[in-house]
Order: structure tokens, then sequence, then C-alpha cells
């Protein structure tokens, strides 16, 4: 079954892999597709021009960090985030920046917690309730309240079109009892912002609402969560708290298990995961985008994706290398021999390792343009292989 939003062009035979469109106003998406993150409005070190050139489809936006900078209401005045950052393809958007969890003991001993916002800041949570979250903001100093009704009209008023409905993501390893809790909060939070986005009158064009699924780590509460959010009127579901320090089988069982109950119907969005042998192993359960900082981060640091040399996509069909290291000092050879984007018909490993040495800033924006449409030519092979039926 398909709709005006998603329509599914093909099913795989072999697992619950598929092909689909979603469509937005901004542009369609071909799933399953990477979305990587424009955390602040900008996709870090690549000009919104070169977005087409690489084959970007889509990129996720931080509602937290454009309500601290430069503010929901410019962002509304110039337009919507489209027309103020010039990314010009649809654009999705997390709730504000709440998913919260204990990022050391030290801190849970003394019952403080903060919230990770996909940035830099990681901002003091002063207070989980029934009615939001408030907390401290790293940027100015001052407290703030995120509700699921202010989530919903921050996200309307930056524009973006996939909004994920206001959720808390459990930190790790959340007891049972807090992960009930949590979970329980996060559906009525949906509850109310699925109210809250039939209350506002979206006189531009229509957004769209995803649910967000949790549970933590526990098996039934996923299952819950799954059966729960899948049968809410939103647009799409999204696969909450599964990459906040879960090993990659806990990750992989959590996906497993919400799986069952996912909607055939709608698309499904995984919250975190970008590393490429998870994603490989994880359209297999129905999965359409994922969105990670991973090939943009790494980019930055000097790590290098590489393709195999017969470009046959399998669990080991990729490589990374540390441009940094002196090994390529002197090696005049492409970055990925067997990829053809700019960077690679165009530079050498010598040069980039010099630039990384020389800390000059275009050798941040060359290895992030390779690292994106590295993904983007993965995510085309994920689709021709699910497209012949062997994923």
């Amino acid at each position: 079954m398909s709709t005006k939003f998603f329509k599914i062009l093909h099913k795989s035979k072999k697992s619950k892999a598929r092909l689909g469109k979603i469509h937005t106003y901004h542009g369609t998406i071909i799933t399953p597709s990477f979305v990587p993150c424009a955390t602040k409005g900008t996709l870090k070190g690549i000009l919104p021009s070169l977005l087409k050139e690489i084959k970007i489809q889509v990129a996720f936006v931080n509602t937290y960090h454009l309500v601290m900078s430069p503010g929901t209401s410019v962002i509304k005045k110039s337009g919507g985030i489209h027309a103020f950052s010039k990314l010009n393809i649809p654009l999705m958007s997390d709730s504000g920046g709440f998913q919260v969890f204990s990022l050391a003991e030290n801190n849970r001993k003394k019952n403080t917690r903060r919230a990770d916002v996909r940035g830099d800041e990681q901002p003091l949570v002063i207070k989980i309730s029934k009615d939001g979250v408030t907390f401290r903001s790293t940027f100015k100093g001052e407290t703030l309240i995120f509700t699921p009704e202010k989530s919903i009209e921050y996200q309307i008023d930056i524009g973006s079109d996939i909004m994920m409905a206001f959720d808390e993501c459990t930190y790790y390893p959340a007891t049972y009892k807090y992960a009930k809790e949590a979970m329980e909060r996060t559906h009525k939070w949906l509850l109310r912002c699925i109210k809250k986005k039939k209350e506002l009158k979206e006189k531009d064009y229509k957004r769209y609402l995803y649910g967000i699924i949790q549970g933590g780590t526990h098996k039934d509460l996923r299952n819950i969560s799954s059966e729960f959010v899948s049968s809410q009127k939103t647009d799409g579901v999204a696969i909450g708290g599964v990459s906040v320090h879960e090993t990659k089988k806990e990750m992989r069982e959590q996906v497993k298990w919400a799986s069952k109950y996912l909607p055939k119907e709608k698309p499904v969005h995984l919250l975190g995961v970008g590393q490429l042998d998870d994603i490989l192993d994880l359209v297999a359960y129905g999965i359409d985008t994922f969105d990670c900082v991973e090939p943009t981060r790494l980019a930055r640091v000097g790590k290098v994706f590489q393709k195999n040399k017969s470009n046959v996509l399998k669990t080991r069909s990729w490589n990374a290398i540390d441009i940094k290291n002196n090994d390529y000092r002197h090696d005049l050879s492409p970055l990925d021999k067997n990829c053809n984007c700019y960077v690679c018909t165009n530079f050498t490993k010598a040069y980039i390792h010099h630039l990384f040495k020389q800390k000059e800033l275009i050798g941040y924006s060359l290895l992030t343009y390779h690292n994106l449409k590295f993904m983007e030519d993965f995510f085309e092979r994920i689709r021709e292989k699910i497209a012949s039926d062997r994923l």
C-alpha cells in the first residue's frame, strides 16, 4: 500500500527491504537513503551548490541549535530554513535536543543528566516532567523549556519538510522502571504533537510528522512502543534510542523487535545510525532512511572511505584510511582509485595529506565531499541490490 507521501516501488523477495519514494514540497527522496546531518543549518565544509553534484537527497537539521542561534523568528522571516540556508533539498528536523542520557557514572551519582542534541553542545537537564524537559543552554546559559507543543511550533517555524515528534531517549543502561516511564511519556507527548500539528495552519506547504519508538533495551517495552507508535495517525515512524552506547548486537536486536510492528505503508527512519555494516544489515528490516554524522565527522579528522576493488556490495566492501598517516606523504595516487568523484579525479593522497598537516580548511571540505559521495554511491548500490532481490 502506498500514500501520496510515500510510495513503495519494490519489495525484496529476500527480506523486508524495499525501494520507495518520499514526496515532499522540496523534492523527492528515493529510498533507502542516507540523511547527512546539517545540524546548525549547514553541512559542515560543503557549499549548498554542491549537494546536487554529490547527489545528496535529504539532510537533517537540529531544532535545539536553530532555536539557540539564529532563532526561529529570524528563520521564519527569511522564508524558512531552505531560503535561509540555501539547502534546497528536503530537510528533516529533530524535536529539540532533549534526547536524554547519562554521559558518565559520576553524572548519574550526582543525579545530573545531559541532552544529546546531535552537535557540540550538551545542555544540562534540570527537570523531566509530564509537560516536557527543562534544561540550561550552554549557548547563552539560560533556562529553556521544551514541550511537545513548543517543539512542533519551532519545527514549523523552521520550515522542515519532515518533523520528529517530541520524545525522550533514555540513558544507557536504563533500568526497566525508568525506560517504561520514559516510553509512556514519549507516547503521551506524541499524541500532543499530533494534536498541535492539526491545530496549526501550514500556510506555505505541508510538513510531515514521524512518531518515535522508544523502550530502551527491553524487548517487551520496544514491542509495546513499536505497536503504539505505528498505530498512530502520523506520516512516518522513526526508531529512536538505538545508538546511545549500546553494542551493535543490542542495537540490531532493538530494530529487529520493532520491525515486526512497523507499518508497511509508511516510511521508517532510524535515528543516529550510520556505520556501513549497520546500514547494510538493517535495511533488511525495512528501514528506509538513516541519519548520522559519521561520514562528515570522520572526514574532518582525516578518515577516508574507500570502496573495494570490485565495487561489490557486501559486508566487507569498504575500507577507511587516515590521510594524516605519514605513509601518504609522497603517495601520488588518488584517495580511492575505485571512485570517480571530483576529489578522486583531481587530487592525490599526498596533496590532501599536506592540507591536513598544514590545517588548511580546504582539506576538510575535500574529504567531506568524498565521504558524502561515497555514502551516496553506497546507497545506490543498496537500492540496486534490493531491486534485484539480492538484499
